[in-house]
């Protein structure tokens, strides 16, 4: 995995599992909570790789996908586990995340300076 993906993904997922564990603990915040912040998190994760990769347009998206998506399914995986949500939302959740990652690092490729 290159450098800058490995941060992404690094740094979403550790948001993502940050959100899992204070939702756990304080169930009111889960819905909406699980849904919008799992999402900005792949987005962000997106825009993060985007940002650093000084790729192409490909390569940026693709990247932004699988940082959005891994970070994701961690997330959702443990919250399955935490008995917090179903496991039929590890899916849905998770391509959720594939486009939002997607849109946060088209984000980011379409306002890099050149």
């Amino acid at each position: 995995m290159p450098p800058g993906l490995s941060r992404a993904t690094l740094i979403g997922t550790a948001l993502q599992l940050a959100m899992v564990v204070l939702g756990h603990l304080v169930p009111a915040l889960r819905d909406p909570g699980f849904a919008l912040g799992g999402m900005g998190f792949s987005a962000l994760a997106g825009w993060l790789y985007a940002r650093s990769a000084g790729a192409g347009w490909g390569a940026s998206l693709g990247g932004g996908a699988v940082a959005g998506g891994v970070c994701a399914v961690i997330g959702i995986g443990v919250s399955v586990g935490l008995g917090d949500v179903p496991v039929g939302l590890l899916g849905l959740g998770t391509l959720s995340s594939v486009i939002t990652g997607v849109i946060g690092a088209a984000i980011a490729r379409a306002f890099r300076n050149k």
